[in-house]
């Protein structure tokens, strides 16, 4: 199974849409190039957009660096990189790389070249919704096929925010709108949302801070379109007796079964503490309800005060959790609590992060202009050798695993 991490992408499933399972062409350009690909090394492709001042025009333009990972994760160049795009937020679903423009309400659609390479394939206004172009993306996310992306949105229809929904075009990169499901004018914490295994029901958890929270919950048509429903979960957790009054939800991620963890922070509504955060986890049932075990008493601290990201391994068997005070990885144990596992792994604050599918965690610091590479399995964890890379302002990043499976075939 390829997650992406902003959705979860089961590559058998795009793999049926391209051989004949689904309507679409049998071989796509990304596809018919990741053909040449399967002798080499390469376990993943990243991509961080990140901003580089020009020593010429005192500019700092958007582009996207990318890198070639081996099995020990060892990075290099992928060529032609960097690429001069001004893009934000990314996805990947094996055809393509999809981010949101800087400077205009559309996706970018790159091709994905069998050496990690990418190429300009077409652009789709974001914003159908409003006539004024008002709305601004946040986090994209794919369902697990990587068939439908959706586009969370500031004043989707300008006074509220909400998630467009749209249909991916194998053989263009194109998108056709679906239409939006309205998420409320306080939903702007660009946190994206996480399918469970069953990929109908998605969910996350915000905004940051702890005057407005929620976890919220999401059911995916059969058509692709992704709609609001209650998600079963209370808004927050009790605190401890004698202590702060609740833990405020913050971040979540799900597992490739039903299970979905949450990023949980002491407060006392409507301030956060600064202490430590915690990790729930949840159980979701045929009808997509959550519910927990998790308390005060069973739920491990961890050394993170100030969270960014929360991010669940293909495995589903590691959560990764970083933040101003770094990162560090528990056990996932389904629907028991989380267990210890590592130290903080790094003490630079971490902005982002993804796994691929060979025990590799990339992570980057935009305090510190880097790009940290771990190898982690259930039984070990190190840096891998070259590891923290130098990199330039980096704001986002995204993990393309490799090869794909017809890659092979």
């Amino acid at each position: 199974m390829f997650r992406d991490m902003r959705g979860t992408i089961c590559l058998c499933a795009i793999l049926c849409t391209l051989t004949g399972c689904a309507s679409s062409p049998s071989d796509p350009p990304a596809a018919a190039n990741s053909k040449q690909n399967s002798a080499n090394s390469t376990v993943a492709y990243i991509y961080v957009s990140n901003t580089s001042t020009s020593s010429t025009t005192g500019d700092s333009p958007s582009q996207i660096t990318a890198y070639a990972a081996d099995a020990s994760g060892k990075l290099t160049a992928v060529p032609g990189s960097p690429y001069k795009e001004n893009v934000g937020y990314m996805v990947v679903n094996g055809l393509y790389l999809m981010a949101s423009a800087n400077t205009q309400p559309t996706i970018n659609t790159y091709n994905i070249h069998s050496d990690g390479s990418l190429t300009f394939a077409t652009q789709t206004n974001y914003a159908q919704d409003n006539s004024d172009n008002c709305g601004s993306a946040g986090a994209l996310y794919f369902d697990h096929t990587g068939q439908s992306l959706y586009v969370q949105e500031n004043n989707i229809d300008c006074s509220n925010s909400g998630t467009a929904s749209f249909a991916v075009q194998d053989a263009t990169g194109q998108l056709n709108y679906l239409g939006n499901t309205i998420t409320g004018s306080e939903y702007n914490n660009g946190n994206a949302a996480f399918f469970i295994g069953d990929n109908i029901n998605a969910y996350t958890a915000g905004p940051p801070g702890c005057y407005i929270y929620s976890v919220d919950g999401f059911q995916r048509a059969n058509d692709g379109l992704l709609n609001s429903v209650d998600a079963g979960a209370p808004a927050y957790l009790p605190g401890p007796p004698g202590g702060f009054r609740v833990f405020v939800p913050d971040l979540a991620a799900a597992d490739t079964t039903n299970h979905v963890a949450i990023a949980e922070m002491p407060a006392n509504p409507p301030g956060c503490l600064g202490l430590p955060v915690r990790i729930s986890t949840w159980t979701a049932d045929s009808q997509g309800k959550l519910t927990t075990t998790s308390t005060y008493a069973n739920m491990p601290t961890t050394a993170i005060v100030n969270p960014s990201d929360l991010k669940m391994a293909p495995s589903g068997n590691l959560i990764a959790i970083a933040g101003q005070e770094g990162l560090q990885v528990f056990h996932m144990n389904g629907a028991d609590p989380v267990t210890s596992y590592t130290p903080v792994l790094t003490t630079d604050p971490i902005t982002m992060m993804f796994w691929d599918n060979n025990d590799h965690l990339y992570a980057i610091s935009q305090k510190a202009n880097s790009l940290h590479v771990f190898t982690i399995t259930d039984a070990e964890y190190l840096e891998a050798s070259g590891s923290p890379y130098t990199i330039t302002s980096p704001n986002d990043v995204i993990v393309q695993p490799w090869p794909l499976p017809w890659a092979t075939q």
